[in-house]
């Protein structure tokens, strides 16, 4: 008796436990990263002498800021000069928030890389567990019939996934045959890459339509859709942004 085979919803909500998997352990290293950036902007920033000045630290300069204000007043040529500096003061304080930003920006994405790094050694994990995998197998070879409704149908798997596939693709043909009421032949080849994480891919017998059914390529299409929802979770809502849609 063969497993029942998953449906797309069933296929996509899988996909999404391996994402909720980690997504607390995110949120908690994405407030680390918030925090983290925040402390070396104020350090960088109270490092500079603009940073000591405004910190108040070295009598020097506040010394010479009192000077300059009240030179600024008695003599009205100098309030160029001082506007001058004003703006030096302005350049460097954006200067230094921008770089936070970009570092901040950069630890976000390395943050997401690592998230789907982690999610890919799930999908793996997937295809190394037989029964959770044949059912997979199952489900998305049947929505891939279903699709294509041809005759004959060639199925491409890994070199190391072939007798599994075959299982599984004729557990799906009779589903298939049970729910369209026609009848598909399938062949089998492993022609995929063993470096993928597993999956399938469907090939009409005319070779004119190709679904792409690999585990690889669902992650991708998941992680294409759900990055809004995934960078609203871990790093709060972008200020930035006016439309969502």
């Amino acid at each position: 008796m063969s497993a029942r085979a998953l449906n797309d919803d069933e296929v996509i909500s899988e996909m999404n436990k391996m994402v909720a998997f980690i997504k607390q352990e995110a949120m908690e290293k994405a407030r680390e990263i918030r925090v983290k950036a925040d402390e070396e902007f104020a350090i960088e920033k109270a490092s500079t002498p603009m940073g000591m000045l405004l910190r108040g630290t070295d009598g020097v300069f506040q010394g010479q800021a009192r000077e300059a204000r009240a030179a600024s007043h008695r003599y009205p040529v100098r309030q160029e000069a001082e506007g001058g500096r004003g703006r030096t003061e302005d350049v460097t304080q954006s200067t230094l928030t921008n770089k936070s930003r970009l570092r901040l920006l950069q630890q976000r994405e390395e943050h997401l890389q690592d998230l789907f790094s982690t999610t890919r050694e799930l999908i793996v994990d997937l295809s190394r567990d037989q029964a959770r995998y044949v059912q997979f197998l199952e489900g998305v070879i049947t929505q891939g019939f279903l699709q294509l409704l041809e005759p004959d149908v060639t199925v491409h798997a890994r070199g190391l996934d072939v007798e599994v596939v075959r299982r599984a693709a004729d557990g799906a043909a009779k589903q298939y045959t049970e729910v369209s009421g026609r009848t598909v032949n399938v062949t089998v080849v492993g022609l995929l890459s063993d470096d993928i994480a597993g999956g399938v891919k469907l090939v009409s017998g005319s070779q004119r339509i190709t679904l792409d059914n690999t585990l690889d390529e669902r992650l991708r299409l998941l992680e294409d859709r759900m990055l809004p929802e995934i960078r609203n979770n871990l790093f709060g809502p972008n200020d930035n942004r006016k439309f969502y849609t």
